[in-house]
C-alpha cells in the first residue's frame, strides 16, 4: 500500500508491453527511453550473412520494404553497424544524402537514425535501428548514446541465452502506434468533440498510421466529394480516385518519418483546388483541407491526367536496388552486388549469372551453391537445349518455377538436378534489345511469385542487363588495357652482377587501368642503365608514348651516350613527336666496379637511398625541367657512391601524393618506411612499400617503383 508520500511514476512503454513477445518489448522499451518514434529489430538469418525483419514500430512495415532483408555486406547504416560492431549515426538527410546515397534516394525525409549492432563477443545476433524527428539535435546526446547501448547489450544477452537454451526468438508483433499517457489526459466527452468537429467549416480527417481514415467530418467529405460510408476505414489513397497516385502518398509517407507538418494541393476533377495539410504524431496523422484562394498552377510533382499508377513500394524496391548496380563497374562487382543486396531483399537463397558465347551459357558468377560441380553442370549447356535457362535467354521472357513440380513438369530434363532447391526464377536479361545473359535466383523452399513480385523481378532483370553489359564492356577494356600496359612494361628484370633489383606497377583505379608510369634496367656489362619515368595522362596515348620513350632511352643506352646525353636525346625525341604530353624522367648508370651511380632527373621526384645502418637520404639532385618543354633543355648529372648493402629507391609520384598530403611530408613517411623494413628481400620490400597503395580503393593516379640494392659480392 501507498502512504501518498511518494508520487505515482508515469507509465511508460515497457509497462504498457511487458506481457508481449520479447522483441517487441524491448523495441517498444528503447524507443520510450530515448523519446524516439519509429525503429526495428532484426534477427541475423541462421547459416546467412543476412539480416532480417523482426518488428517494427511507430510506422508501418511497408515503409521499409526494400529493407525488410539486408545482406550484410549492403551500404546501409543498419550493416555498417553489424560490420563494424558499433553504433552508426545519421544526423539528418543531408548527411544520409553525404554517407549512404542510395538510401537517401528511397526516403528523402528529414530525420535522425541511430543503427547499433546486437553483439554479444564475437556472435552477432541482429541489430536495431531508431528514428527520430527532423526536430532532433543534429548530434546524439551522451545519455542517448548511453541509454541505446546499455538496451542493445541487455537484448543481445537475451538473444544469447535463449539460444543457448535452444529457445527461438520468433518474430513479434509490429508495434504500429505507441500512445504515451499524456494523449488520454483532458480527452473531452466523445459526443462534445464530436459536435466542436461538425461546426468546423474547413474538413477534418483522421488518419491511421497505415492512412486509413478513421473519422472524418462532414465538412471534409463534402470537400472531397464521398460520401461519408465510403471515405471511412479505407486508405485515402485508394477511396479517393484522384488522390490515387505515389506522388501524395508520399506526402504521407514524408509526414510519418519526419515526424514535420506537411502541405500540398491536389486538383479535384474537373477544377477544384485543394488544400491538404498534415499534423503526424506517432499514432497518425490530423489533416486540414480547405479551399485554396486562388486558382494555383499544379505542382510539377502532380501527375498527367492517365498517367500510369505505379505502386509506391515497387518503386522504392527499384530505386534502391538500381542505384547500387550503377555502381557495379566489372561483371564480379555485378555478380557480388546481386548477391549481397538483390538477392537478400528478395528471399533468394542462391543465384547464378549465365551469360551466352558462341552459341552456349557460361557461367558468369554465382553464389549459395553448398556444390560447385551443380554449377558447372551449367557452364557449355548449347542454346538450342531445352533448359529454362536458354529458353530465357533465346526468348527474352522470365519464367518462374514456385516448386520443384512445376520445373520438372515443364522441363523433364531437370530431374536430375541436384541443386537442392524448392522455387525458381529465370530472368532474361535483355539490354539494348539484345539477350545478355540470364539471371537464376534460388528459394530454399517453394514460393509463389504474385503478380506484384513478377513485375518487380522483370524490371529488375532490365536494370541487371545494363549493368552486365556495362560491366562486361568494362572487363574488355580492363582486358585489353592490362595486355597493352604489360607488353610496354619489362617482363622481368635482369640479374645484375654486384646488384639485387625488384620492380612494381600499379595502374590508376579512376581510369583505363592503363597511364605513362614506367620503368626499365638493361644489362649491358660492365655496367647497369636504368630508367623510371612518368607520361602526363591515363590513356592509351599516355601508355603509348611510355612504350616509345622506353624504347629510346635503351637505344640511346646502347649506342654508348652518357646520362646526361641520354636525357637530352629523349628530350628533342619527345619535342618532336609534337604529342603536347610532358614526362618526367631519373636515369642512372650503375656501375657495380666503383660501387656507385651516375644520375640525370628531369623533374622526376627524388630518388631515396637507405645506408646500411638504416638511415634514409633523400638524394635531391640537380638537373632539367621536365621532358618535352625546352628542346635546348641541358641535363646535369651526380655521382653518388652505393655501400654493400645500401639501397636506392626510385619512384613516381603515385606513390607518395595524395589529396591534402604535402608532397615533402609524404616523401618523408616513404623514407622512414623504408628505413624501418630495408632490411627485407627486394621483392618482399618492393611489396611493403606499395601496400598502402594496393589496399586504397581508389588510386587517382599510377604508381611505379624500381628498387636496386648493393650486394657485397659485387
Amino acid at each position: 500500500m501507498s502512504d501518498g508520500s511518494t508520487p505515482r511514476r508515469k507509465p511508460s512503454a515497457a509497462d504498457r508491453t511487458v506481457e508481449g513477445p520479447v522483441l517487441s518489448s524491448a523495441l517498444a522499451a528503447l524507443l520510450d527511453e530515448v523519446h524516439a518514434h519509429a525503429g526495428a529489430v532484426y534477427l541475423l538469418a541462421p547459416g546467412r550473412p543476412v539480416l532480417e525483419m523482426a518488428v517494427m514500430a511507430g510506422l508501418p512495415r511497408t515503409f521499409a520494404a526494400p529493407w525488410e532483408r539486408i545482406g550484410l555486406n549492403a551500404p546501409f547504416p543498419l550493416a555498417h553497424a553489424v560490420r563494424d560492431r558499433q553504433l552508426v549515426w545519421i544526423g539528418g538527410e543531408e548527411e544520409m544524402a553525404r554517407r549512404y546515397p542510395r538510401t537517401s534516394v528511397v526516403v528523402p525525409y528529414p530525420f535522425a537514425m541511430a543503427a547499433l549492432p546486437l553483439v554479444t563477443g564475437q556472435t552477432v545476433h541482429g541489430a536495431v535501428f531508431v528514428l527520430w524527428p527532423a526536430s532532433h539535435p543534429p548530434e546524439l546526446s551522451d545519455w542517448e548514446r548511453t541509454r541505446l547501448t546499455a538496451s542493445c547489450d541487455r537484448l543481445a544477452r537475451q538473444l544469447e541465452q535463449a539460444a543457448a537454451e535452444n529457445r527461438p526468438v520468433r518474430p513479434g508483433p509490429d508495434l504500429l502506434a505507441l500512445p504515451s499517457a499524456d494523449e488520454a489526459a483532458g480527452v473531452p466527452d466523445p459526443a462534445e468533440a464530436a459536435r466542436l468537429v461538425a461546426r468546423l467549416p474547413y474538413g477534418l480527417i483522421a488518419l491511421d498510421p497505415h492512412g486509413r481514415v478513421s473519422c472524418a467530418n462532414p465538412a471534409a467529405a463534402e470537400l472531397i466529394g464521398l460520401p461519408m460510408d465510403k471515405l471511412l476505414g479505407a486508405p485515402l489513397w485508394t477511396s479517393v480516385p484522384w488522390l490515387n497516385d505515389p506522388v501524395y502518398e508520399e506526402r504521407y509517407r514524408a509526414a510519418l518519418v519526419s515526424q514535420r507538418v506537411i502541405s500540398f494541393v491536389a486538383l479535384r476533377p474537373p477544377g477544384h483546388w485543394l488544400s491538404f495539410r498534415m499534423y503526424p504524431s506517432t499514432t497518425g496523422l490530423s489533416v486540414r483541407i480547405s479551399r485554396t484562394r486562388t486558382e494555383e498552377e499544379p505542382s510539377r510533382d502532380a501527375p498527367e491526367p492517365g498517367a500510369q499508377r505505379t505502386g509506391l513500394m515497387t518503386i522504392s524496391h527499384v530505386l534502391n536496388l538500381a542505384g547500387g548496380l550503377t555502381e557495379a563497374v566489372s561483371v564480379q562487382d555485378v555478380v557480388r552486388l546481386i548477391a549481397d543486396e538483390i538477392a537478400p531483399a528478395l528471399g533468394s537463397q542462391a543465384l547464378m549469372v549465365l551469360g551466352s558465347q558462341s552459341g552456349r551459357l557460361h557461367v558468369l558468377g554465382h553464389r549459395g551453391y553448398q556444390d560447385p560441380r551443380v554449377v558447372e553442370m551449367f557452364d557449355g549447356i548449347p542454346l538450342s537445349a531445352p533448359t529454362p535457362g536458354s529458353h530465357a535467354l533465346t526468348k527474352g521472357v522470365p519464367a518462374f518455377f514456385g516448386s520443384r513440380q512445376q520445373l520438372e513438369r515443364l522441363y523433364p530434363g531437370c530431374l536430375a538436378l541436384p541443386d537442392g532447391f524448392a522455387a525458381w526464377a529465370y530472368l532474361p536479361l535483355i539490354a539494348s534489345g539484345r539477350p545478355v545473359g540470364v539471371c537464376v535466383l534460388c528459394y530454399a523452399e517453394p514460393h509463389h511469385f504474385s503478380a506484384n513480385e513478377r513485375a518487380v523481378l522483370t524490371s529488375l532483370g532490365g536494370l541487371m542487363a545494363q549493368a552486365l553489359e556495362r560491366a562486361r564492356l568494362y572487363d574488355a577494356k580492363h582486358r585489353l588495357a592490362h595486355g597493352l600496359q604489360q607488353a610496354l612494361l619489362p617482363h622481368s628484370l635482369p640479374r645484375l652482377p654486384g646488384f639485387d633489383a625488384a620492380g612494381r606497377y600499379l595502374p590508376a583505379t579512376q581510369h583505363m587501368e592503363i597511364g605513362g608510369d614506367f620503368y626499365d634496367l638493361v644489362a649491358t656489362p660492365p655496367t647497369a642503365p636504368a630508367v623510371i619515368g612518368d607520361v602526363q595522362g591515363h590513356n592509351v596515348t599516355a601508355a603509348g608514348l611510355m612504350g616509345q620513350l622506353r624504347t629510346a632511352v635503351r637505344a640511346y643506352t646502347t649506342v654508348g651516350q652518357e646520362p646526361g646525353e641520354v636525357m637530352r636525346s629523349t628530350n628533342r625525341l619527345l619535342m618532336d613527336l609534337g604529342v603536347e604530353l610532358f614526362a618526367s624522367c631519373l636515369y642512372l648508370r650503375l656501375d657495380p666496379a666503383s660501387r656507385s651511380a651516375v644520375m640525370s632527373r628531369a623533374g622526376h621526384p627524388p630518388p631515396l637511398l637507405r645506408l646500411p645502418d638504416g638511415r634514409v637520404r633523400v638524394l635531391d639532385l640537380a638537373g632539367g625541367p621536365l621532358l618535352g618543354i625546352d628542346a635546348a633543355a641541358a641535363y646535369t648529372t651526380t655521382r653518388i657512391g652505393l655501400a654493400p648493402g645500401s639501397v636506392l629507391l626510385l619512384y613516381t609520384d603515385g606513390l607518395v601524393e595524395s589529396p591534402g598530403t604535402d608532397i615533402e611530408d609524404a616523401v618523408a613517411a616513404l623514407g622512414r618506411r623504408l628505413g624501418e623494413v630495408g632490411d627485407a628481400p627486394p621483392d618482399e620490400l618492393a611489396d611493403l612499400l606499395v601496400q598502402r597503395c594496393m589496399e586504397a580503393r581508389e588510386r587517382v593516379d599510377d604508381v611505379a617503383l624500381l628498387l636496386l640494392r648493393m650486394r657485397g659480392d659485387g
